[in-house]
């Protein structure tokens, strides 16, 4: 297949059936805050909660009956695999998935939950790929590669379709980029369509393979990235050459960039996502003055975060709006200190997470003692004027943002 906007169309065709027509919503808090007008595709919202769904279908769709009666095999760190799982098991067809260790659990029970047999290889997706090749040899089965392949492409490609007949105004759109499946087709389509749309890619600075392909200098590869489904060192060669030919920026975010915006996507839009969407944001924030005044489109393309990390991610989150706060004091080890902190603490409005009351280590005079006051504020302003009244009671105090 070649991928033109005619491919691209017949697929969605072919696909969309199985696959859901996911909103294209305009994201009013963030908009406000950004001062841009935010839209975003809710790909999270997909069968199996990402857009890898699209492209596998298609490629399982073009299986003739002996490809299908001997099976498929993958490799993926999770949103692919739970594509292939989910329309393979639809569709009666047995499917391996080959996943690197210290994958989520939680991608791995979901892609098992579609029925697929879950094979752990390697410590990322670059190691899998040789071991699903001979894998696939040895038993005959047919490889659904998640973005090396026109056909997949033009799968996620359908949701550059949708996108502008849903928001046909859009004077920009985001895609984060992996192995460049998604915005190859995506941008294909939507340069087709609508020729004057900037089309702009966003990665992790550790992980920016493809920004590095285009530009000509050697990439950058660090150490584990929340945005691990786009976290490729080996993007697809073909799709880098639809990038150059479609693609009209490339950005970076970082690590603190990108889990901040997955926050902000939780906080200000209530929406659950991971890491990769969380990179298209991060890149939006950084270019807000060559965005203004423009209708952005975002691709939220997955939502397939990790419970644990989450619940991390939250907390932390809180902590940097403020909201959370560890207060330190060394006090007078006289009965009625913690009553006396904890009574203006709850005068001011805010309320005492945790208390942590310590004597023993030799951190303070023999008669004083370490208290440790974890209290939950409305933001950091409410946190300052909380830790100016308990200074004018006369108590020394110290918070780990510097207040």
């Amino acid at each position: 297949m070649i991928l033109t906007l005619a491919t691209i169309q017949q697929t969605h065709d072919k696909i969309r059936h199985a696959t859901m027509l996911t909103p294209t919503v305009y994201a009013a808090r963030l908009s406000k805050q950004l001062g841009i007008d935010l839209y975003l595709k809710l790909e999270n919202l997909q069968h199996t909660n990402a857009f890898k769904a699209r492209g596998a279908l298609a490629k399982l769709l073009t299986l003739t009956e002996a490809e299908r009666a001997a099976g498929v095999i993958a490799c993926s760190a999770g949103n692919h695999a739970q594509g292939v799982a989910y329309h393979a098991e639809r569709l009666g067809i047995k499917a391996t998935i080959v996943m690197p260790e210290g994958t989520p659990f939680n991608k791995i029970k979901r892609t098992e939950d579609f029925g697929a047999h879950v094979v752990l290889h390697g410590k990322g997706f670059d190691d899998g790929v040789q071991f699903t090749h001979d894998m696939a040899a040895d038993q005959g089965l047919t490889i659904i590669h998640p973005f090396d392949d026109p056909v997949v492409a033009a799968g996620q490609g359908t949701v550059a379709i949708e996108m502008l007949e849903q928001q046909p105004d859009l004077d920009v759109i985001v895609v984060p980029i992996g192995g460049g499946g998604l915005i190859a087709g995506m941008s294909v389509a939507a340069k087709a369509i609508k020729p004057c749309v900037v089309v702009i890619g966003a990665q992790a600075e550790t992980f920016d393979a493809v920004k590095a392909a285009v530009e000509g200098h050697a990439p950058h590869f660090g150490g584990p990235t929340l945005a691990e489904g786009i976290a490729v060192k080996a993007p697809s060669k073909a799709n880098i050459e639809i990038v150059k030919a479609h693609v009209d920026q490339i950005h970076t975010a970082s690590e603190a960039e990108i889990e901040d915006a997955v926050f902000d996507l939780l906080s200000s839009e209530k929406l659950v996502v991971e890491g990769a969407p969380g990179a298209g944001l991060a890149v939006i924030k950084n270019n807000l003055a060559a965005l203004k005044g423009k209708k952005v489109g975002l691709v939220i393309c997955g939502g397939n975060i990790d419970s644990r990390l989450l619940s991390t991610l939250i907390l932390r989150g809180l902590v940097r709006d403020g909201r959370i706060t560890r207060l330190t004091f060394e006090i007078d080890d006289t009965p009625g200190q913690l009553s006396t902190i904890s009574r203006i603490i709850g005068d001011a409005g805010a309320n005492v997470v945790e208390v942590i009351h310590q004597r023993m280590m030799q951190t303070v005079a023999l008669k004083q003692a370490e208290l440790e006051v974890v209290i939950e504020a409305r933001d950091v302003a409410h946190t300052k004027d909380i830790v100016g009244k308990l200074r004018a009671e006369g108590f020394r105090v110290r918070t780990d943002n510097g207040l």
